[in-house]
């Protein structure tokens, strides 16, 4: 376990005017707070801070975040309160840990929801003082250098965890190093045997090529010098386990197949000699085609900056270079915390250390700004690994603005990345001049005009294209929107109806009173609930009216004859009858003259057929159903008995088709058939000819010599219908032919 004397000298190594008082003053506090606490492993507890801040150190953190690592379990684990560490340390301080603190304290049931808000907490803690990341990464890295003395089932479960959203999060922040070493241990929990059959045979592939590495480098650094770069300095390495398994899963290659298992590094001592040095290595090694990357002029959102490429090197050995100044790859390694106002807190100013000025954090925070917008939990974490996992493709606006997308991205996320109210309206999208599919995937460089109109709504079906969770965001929360919509339209009208049979008026503002009661929020979700058969009219009515009684009301008529546009399987105009099966059956005609109007059904709104289906000329009623949205079902149905004590519910309906439709609707029959050769090839041939689609079928021997046969069939209309029965009926092989109402 490392000492309170070791940890400050590490610190003054690099800040030599480090507060040692407040470095003391935090141990001392820590120590005697976590007391005789143990870790899982028998050390003492505070051996877990001190190794936290430890790991800080090495990115040369300021001795306030060191001292937040000390404390940043005290609150949590301990008697300590934030008042006394305000009082003790600064309300700085105080507030870091809390924010430590929080992340943790949550008591949800399902532990997807926990995941994700415990997410959603860290990212809000960040975007308010970025410290609070550089301190959870390092707890996180400790705990998994640890985790050996966890259950099988804990290590798995954090290793996931630190593999989905940790890892990514520090590469995100630049933070390389940290990132390799996370998504190593986690790799090694996560799939054993993957591991250390990966281990092995890069250990067996280190022995057999002991010396190459330091071999390339001495050739690559004398190579360097000879051309004038002498302050360059070469450093090779072997890439580690997961690195390496991810790659072959990727390129689906075996470990044999792999040619660039080692990577170099050329630093040098500005831009110009970055450059200098691709050329002198261009020079002298061949390049492998399609492997170089120029992150100088275009640096990653994370502030990485380099040159990669691969050659085919020394040895004929195919390898891996990247080259980069310095100060390069000290943000390369250390990423967000590389910037020098962590170490001179009064130079840079306390606002300033809390958001920094940096290309990762203004990323950082953009994604919480569009992740803030989730629903629920489990969206927000989709979101949210979307965001963090995958590689950039670099694009432009036509004024050359550049747009950072993920590898695999739409112009569909190209235009949400502008601005969600483009994405909306986005119709189209020109790539380099040429008009291209909204499924095209984006390549680096391309330059993207969106094509735009103003009475666009995204289709849902946007949902499964696009690739970034802003996107997906805003697709799910127009398409909940346009249905919400829909469905607050339907409700409204049969509140409308409801009260006025009722003998009373219906308003917005009547329901505000009585949401708690109804359990709804916004007077619109009331509504909407209504619509979709969450909620009876007649509950409503009788919240807003306690004192409301007689619930079986004759019909008003009324002369409402405005459409309202609705879309679900097939076009239809609906009417509120307040009646039963058995008047709906006594009533002539298609519509009364208290019609709810809704036409032009089609995709979102939830409405469907019953089992035995319903065709165009059948009578036919509508029945609300609680998350079933609307069921059709033709007035023969015998299912329509369950309801007869519901009038709220029914809905009565007429088939709005005009003479270009090109729907087919399913239709249920039974034929009872003799039992002998050929009777199903001419049942199914009168079928055919009579051009109606088989959906399925399905047989029954009833007696020795009949056979009871189902048909669901697809036709046009009730008169194709019945000239099939009619046909039917005339085979000698047919005894019965029944329609089948379910």
């Amino acid at each position: 376990m490392m000492r309170q004397y070791e940890l400050v000298e590490r610190v003054q190594k690099y800040k030599p005017d480090a507060n040692e008082a407040l470095l003391n003053k935090a141990y001392v506090y820590a120590m005697q707070k976590h007391g005789q606490q143990k870790r899982a492993s028998g050390d003492p507890y505070i051996s877990h801070p001190l190794e936290v801040a430890a790991i800080l150190t090495d990115m040369r953190l300021d001795e306030s975040t060191i001292a937040v690592a000390l404390l940043h379990d005290t609150i949590e684990d301990t008697s300590a309160t934030r008042a006394e560490i305000d009082e003790l340390f600064g309300e700085d301080i105080g507030a870091l840990v809390e924010g430590l603190t929080k992340i943790k304290k949550l008591d949800l049931v399902s532990k997807k929801a926990k995941q994700a808000e415990n997410l959603r907490k860290l990212l809000l803690a960040i975007s308010d003082d970025v410290r609070v990341l550089l301190v959870k990464l390092a707890d996180r890295l400790h705990n998994m250098r640890t985790l050996d003395h966890m259950s099988p089932e804990k290590r798995a479960r954090i290793s996931e965890e630190t593999m989905d959203i940790y890892a990514p999060l520090a590469g995100r922040m630049g933070m390389q190093d940290m990132r390799e070493e996370l998504e190593d241990l986690s790799f090694r929990y996560i799939n054993p045997e993957a591991y250390e059959t990966v281990s092995r045979k890069l250990e067996e592939l280190s022995r057999r090529n002991e010396g190459l590495i330091r071999k390339i480098e001495e050739e690559l650094r004398e190579l360097l010098v000879t051309n004038g770069l002498d302050e360059a300095l070469v450093k090779g390495r072997q890439k580690k386990p997961y690195s390496v398994f991810r790659k072959m899963q990727s390129k689906s290659l075996s470990f044999e197949q792999l040619s660039d298992v080692y990577a170099f590094r050329i630093l040098v001592g500005d831009i110009p000699a970055c450059y200098a040095a691709l050329g002198i290595v261009h020079t002298r090694w061949r390049v492998v085609p399609g492997r170089f990357k120029d992150y100088i002029s275009t640096p990653k959102q994370n502030d990485y900056q380099s040159i990669h490429t691969t050659i085919v090197g020394p040895s004929r050995q195919r390898i891996e270079l990247q080259i980069r100044t310095k100060r390069m790859h000290e943000i390369a390694e250390y990423g967000i915390a590389a910037h020098s106002l962590y170490k001179d807190k009064e130079a840079a100013g306390a606002d300033e250390v809390r958001s920094p000025r940096s290309n990762a954090y203004a990323m950082l925070r953009r994604t919480i700004e569009a992740l803030a917008e989730g629903d629920n939990p489990e969206e927000f974490l989709e979101h949210t690994k979307l965001e963090l996992f995958q590689d950039q493709v670099f694009t432009f606006t036509p004024k050359g603005q550049l747009i950072t997308l993920p590898r695999g991205a739409t112009p569909i996320d190209f235009a949400y990345a502008v601005h969600t109210n483009i994405g909306d309206t986005c119709v189209g999208a020109k790539i380099n001049g040429r008009i291209m599919p909204l499924v095209t995937r984006l390549n680096n460089g391309d330059e993207v005009e969106i094509i735009r109109s103003g009475i666009q709504v995204p289709p849902p079906a946007w949902e499964e294209i696009v690739v970034t969770g802003k996107a997906r965001a805003a697709i799910r929360r127009a398409t909940r929107a346009a249905v919400r919509k829909q469905y607050s339209g339907l409700g409204y009208r049969i509140l409308e109806r409801t009260f006025e049979r009722a003998g009373k008026q219906f308003s917005r503002d009547g329901l505000k009173p009585v949401l708690h009661r109804l359990g709804q929020k916004e007077v619109e979700d009331a509504i909407a609930s209504v619509g979709r058969g969450e909620l009876s009219s007649l509950d409503v009515l009788r919240a807003v009216f306690p004192d409301y009684q007689d619930e079986r009301v004759t019909v008003k008529p009324s002369s409402d004859d405005g459409w309202f546009n609705m879309r679900s399987a097939a076009g239809m105009v609906f009417k509120l009858p307040g009646k039963n099966k058995a008047a709906l059956e006594r009533e002539e005609g298609e519509a009364g003259p208290d019609a709810l109007p809704i036409r032009g059904l089609s995709g979102n709104a939830e409405v469907h057929f019953s089992a035995g289906g319903a065709v165009p000329g059948d009578r036919i009623v509508g029945i609300m159903e609680k998350d079933k949205g609307i069921t059709i079902y033709p007035i023969q149905s015998p299912a329509l008995q369950k309801f007869d004590d519901e009038p709220e519910r029914w809905i009565d309906v007429r088939w709005d088709l005009d003479e270009a439709n090109n729907t087919r609707f399913m239709a249920r029959i039974m034929i009872n058939a003799l039992n002998e050769p050929g009777t199903l090839a001419e049942v199914t041939q009168t079928i055919a000819t009579s051009d109606i689609n088989i959906r399925s079928m399905s047989m029954a021997r009833v007696a020795a010599d009949f056979t009871e046969v189902h048909i669901d069939l697809e036709v046009w209309d009730l008169r194709q219908l019945n000239q099939l029965i009619g046909q039917l009926k005339e085979l000698q092989c047919v005894s019965t032919i029944n329609r089948v109402f379910a």
